[in-house]
């Protein structure tokens, strides 16, 4: 039993679509999300900053494959309500999981910046929401680029859990070429898909930290 080059690459290539989907949905749910979960950690509302730490410890505390699993087995063995598409649990799961390490990042980012900027906007006559993405936004992200960069690359590097529930990525496609045909170089091969992968992200961060540099505090 035999297969053509050619034929490989079509399957990798369609793994690596699914790879390629899966990075697409996480950050961009994830991204606004984390967000939103930095600002309920910053609350001044005890309960809530309270509640947001704890989810966020739980979340980066417990294994993303782990997560997976729950994520996709727990709605049936509970609610009896079964997830109907594999690629959607590991979306939902890897939202969650990564929108609690953005969420970090910006509260980080955020509270870098000194209360005077604050002050200063408001003096301006401007109201909180304008200092904040008008003023403040912007030097964030200045500053959460190199930590923010090595979350989405692992992001493309994790994508391969999704594997666990038998979702198609590419890694999982090159798996099963390789049982059936008994050939192993399409595993392999799969490492030069996520190197060009990477190299485009980190091309694409050094441009955008290289855009930012008039921030220079």
């Amino acid at each position: 039993m035999t297969i053509t080059f050619t034929e490989v690459l079509l399957k990798l290539l369609s793994g690596f679509g699914t790879t390629c989907l899966l990075f697409a949905l996480t950050l961009v749910m994830a991204l606004p999300l984390g967000l939103l979960i930095s600002f309920g950690s910053m609350s001044k509302f005890k309960p809530l900053k309270i509640f947001t730490k704890i989810f966020i410890w739980i979340i980066r505390g417990v294994p993303l494959m782990l997560q997976v699993i729950v994520v996709f087995y727990v709605p049936g063995l509970i609610f009896d309500t079964p997830m109907r598409s594999r690629l959607t649990a590991v979306v939902i799961a890897f939202v969650i999981n990564y929108a609690c390490y953005f969420s970090e990042i910006f509260r980080a980012g955020i509270e870098s910046i000194s209360r005077g900027q604050y002050e200063a906007g408001q003096v301006l006559g401007m109201t909180k929401a304008q200092v904040f993405f008008k003023i403040i936004l912007k030097q964030v992200i200045k500053r959460i680029v190199p930590p923010m960069s090595n979350e989405i690359t692992t992001l493309v590097k994790d994508t391969a859990l999704a594997r666990v529930i038998m979702v198609a990525e590419i890694i999982k496609a090159a798996q099963e070429i390789t049982a059936t045909y008994a050939i192993i170089w399409p595993l392999f091969f799969t490492g030069l898909f996520y190197l060009i992968f990477v190299g485009i992200l980190t091309l694409l961060f050094g441009y955008l930290e290289k855009r930012l540099s008039y921030f220079r505090v």
